[in-house]
């Protein structure tokens, strides 16, 4: 689903982004964001070649076999519309958006990855994905993966009614989020671990940039032999995505100014 070379022509970009969390942390405050999010995407129309949403894109997500949750219709809409014109776009499934099945590359046109995957641009190798459960610690995510993985287990919550199962569901991820607290916005140096899988990998399996979700902390840090390493931060402060115009990735952030990004003490 995700081609293994993507050419740019002349004027066009790669875009990536991520935790967007929307129906957090309550709807006023996530159709503010939501509006915000359909804004960067009219933007960047004109130039993207491909879209990467790279996890957590909602707070909750469970696809029922006849009802989705309700509240983004304004982000779904957008993104139809842009897949309608032919701009590709890409979704990977987060810890928060973990049950995501056929709803949209049905009804969008919209592939679902659930794993990081590889792909090459302008000469450079990319490795994406949105990084939860990888490399060392983030036990909890990786302990909650397997369980939501087990395909018993999903059979289980799909018994529960919509009105029940997403109302408990978005509570608890809102108690989550609580109880995370300023641990998510702390920069841990060679303690990250998304950096520590980035670094482990590049020894065996080399690439230029790797690219994730989930950790909240917008990051550009250095890996082993010329790779880097970028978190795309969220969208509830900082909104951060990354644009890579065929030489270079960077980061940006969107309405607002570039939060100065943390890197290790020399």
């Amino acid at each position: 689903m995700l081609p293994h070379e993507i050419s740019l022509t002349a004027g066009k970009k790669l875009f990536f982004a991520s935790d967007f969390h929307l129906g957090a942390p309550n709807l006023a405050t996530s159709h503010e964001r939501e509006r915000k999010i359909v804004r960067w995407l009219d933007s960047i129309t004109d130039e993207a070649a491909y879209i990467f949403l790279l996890g957590d894109v909602f707070d909750f997500w469970f696809e029922y076999r006849h009802a989705v949750p309700r509240g983004y219709v304004r982000l779904l809409g957008k993104l139809a519309s842009m897949v309608d014109q032919g701009i590709p776009i890409v979704m990977f499934s987060g810890n928060h958006d973990i049950w995501m099945w056929d709803y949209f590359p049905q009804e969008l046109g919209i592939p679902v990855l659930h794993k990081p995957a590889s792909f090459t641009s302008g000469g450079k190798n990319f490795h994406i994905g949105h990084g939860d459960g990888l490399g060392p610690g983030d036990y909890w995510f990786k302990a909650v993966k397997k369980v939501f993985r087990n395909p018993f287990f999903q059979w289980l919550y799909a018994r529960i009614h919509p009105n029940l199962g997403i109302g408990l569901a978005q509570s608890l991820s809102r108690r989550s989020r609580a109880s995370s607290g300023e641990e998510e916005y702390t920069f841990m140096g060679k303690e990250e671990w998304l950096w520590q899988y980035a670094d482990g990998l590049q020894e065996g399996n080399p690439h230029d940039y790797y690219i994730f979700g989930h950790r909240h902390l917008p990051m550009d840090l250095p890996v082993t032999n010329g790779g880097r390493y970028l978190n795309l931060g969220e969208w509830f402060h900082h909104c951060t995505y990354g644009e890579f115009d065929g030489n270079d990735l960077v980061l940006r952030a969107f309405e607002q100014p570039m939060p100065v990004l943390p890197n290790f003490e020399k």
